[in-house]
């Protein structure tokens, strides 16, 4: 690579901003679970789950507490673990495709594989938190 390049890609500021951006759907709903708690309830009675109001506290705090473990550094490992976590319950709770007829299927089997994707962002934030000795 070159000098330019490497600067670029190893500046705190670039992973900073890229923690903030692979945790941006986590830490933005988890907010949504703090401002418009009452929304965030009725997501989680749509689905089918006891005691919604527990739900969405957990999950706001899964969703803020491991974004934050993420971005600030601090055992990124244990953040991205819950996150993944969250993610890999909500496919068969949220999202079970298998159950759903066309074309609520495939929209849902795309979520599922979006789910996975970002699964693997994790993955590689976690293991950069360990290269990095967090």
């Amino acid at each position: 690579m070159n000098t330019l390049l490497d600067s670029l890609l190893l500046s705190d500021a670039f992973v900073l901003i890229a923690r903030v951006v692979l945790t941006f759907v986590f830490w933005s709903a988890g907010l949504m679970g703090i401002f418009a708690f009452k929304a965030k309830i009725a997501e989680i009675r749509a689905v089918g789950l006891p005691q919604p109001e527990l739900f969405a506290v957990a999950v706001t705090i899964v969703q803020l507490g491991g974004s934050g473990l993420i971005i600030a550094n601090i055992m990124p490992w244990l953040g991205a673990g819950a996150l993944a976590g969250f993610l890999l319950l909500t496919i068969p709770i949220a999202h079970p495709f298998w159950k759903l007829p066309e074309p609520q299927r495939t929209f849902k089997f795309f979520l599922a594989l979006e789910h996975l994707s970002l699964i693997g962002g994790l993955m590689v934030a976690a293991a950069l938190g360990a290269f990095t000795g967090q």
